[in-house]
């Protein structure tokens, strides 16, 4: 998902569709945006936090599992080639197979919830990391991937897609 000129235009409109309902029950494009930026600069990776929340002066973002540091390198390692496998999965030849299909059962139990800091704003919204297709392909969800990993300038290109 996030290289946004490899995307059909029947991928960018489920992508912009996808991202702006989020928005929408987060307050906006604009505090989305507010809430990747915050995301982007925190350091370290906030998805490592021991406490399981990343928080800032718009809302807050809560999880239920501690992600380890060497899970997430393995997890960004490999979302990089996702696009052209369609899976996040290697080949089951590959050797680090074992070691991917162990991140993905790892993390797929774990559930995201994102809520405004102003309940006015909207009623936030929850979401999973994976999205098991079937025994042998799985993809990173694209809200885990728009908020936590890709580039904002990409994000701000899918919210502001206009179909033809």
């Amino acid at each position: 998902m996030c290289d946004y000129n490899t995307l059909t235009d029947e991928e960018k409109l489920h992508y912009h569709q996808l991202l702006l309902e989020a928005a929408d029950k987060f307050g906006g494009k604009n505090f989305f945006l507010h809430l990747l930026e915050a995301i982007r600069e925190t350091s370290p990776h906030p998805l490592t936090t021991a406490n399981r929340t990343f928080t800032m002066e718009l809302g807050e973002i809560k999880w239920n599992k501690v992600i380890f540091n060497d899970k997430l390198q393995l997890l960004q390692k490999m979302r990089t080639g996702e696009s052209e496998r369609q899976n996040l999965l290697p080949e089951e030849s590959a050797s680090n197979y074992k070691k991917v299909l162990n991140l993905v059962r790892t993390l797929k139990p774990i559930v995201f919830h994102v809520k405004p800091a102003d309940k006015a704003q909207g009623p936030g919204f929850f979401f999973q990391p994976f999205e098991v297709v079937d025994e042998k392909t799985t993809r990173l969800n694209p809200l885990f991937d728009a908020l936590f990993f890709c580039a904002i300038p990409t994000v701000k290109k899918i919210l502001n897609y206009e179909p033809r």
